[in-house]
């Protein structure tokens, strides 16, 4: 089996050498977003207070892979943000009736029962899933 942690090899942005018309991506490469974002929310949900610096991060990490060539990045990279813009969209309503610290311990309590352990589904699953090479066209306009 493949760590979730080995290197990816070459990213996607490289650029074109000339004369080529076509760029390989890995299938270690395609891996990478969607590992690195359920991971960080399992981190993130551990240690609370990292919570406002990975919603900004994590609008970067999912703008960056949501059109990936890789269909499967897509899919996965959507439902990871799902959970995590949910649970943090659901505190804005939520958190206005809170008064003192006890209410936060549930919501935190209510929030790692959520996203830790189909975080970590999502993880096993991708880890089974097959990665393969995605070709990609390059365009001559």
């Amino acid at each position: 089996m493949v760590s979730l942690f080995e290197s990816a090899g070459p990213c996607m942005s490289e650029t074109f050498e000339t004369g080529e018309s076509t760029r390989i991506v890995t299938g270690k490469s395609s891996r990478r977003g969607p590992v690195l974002f359920n991971i960080m929310n399992v981190v993130v949900t551990i240690i609370f207070p990292l919570a406002p610096i990975w919603l900004g991060g994590s609008i970067v990490l999912y703008a960056m892979n949501r059109h990936h060539p890789n269909p499967r990045v897509a899919h996965y990279i959507q439902w990871a943000a799902y959970r995590l813009y949910g649970i943090a969209g659901f505190v804005i309503p939520v958190a206005t009736f809170f008064s003192g610290a006890k209410p936060w311990l549930y919501y935190w309590a209510f929030a790692a029962i959520v996203m830790i352990p189909w975080s970590i589904y999502d993880l096993i699953k991708i880890s089974r899933d097959t990665w393969e090479d995605t070709v990609i066209q390059r365009s001559e306009t």
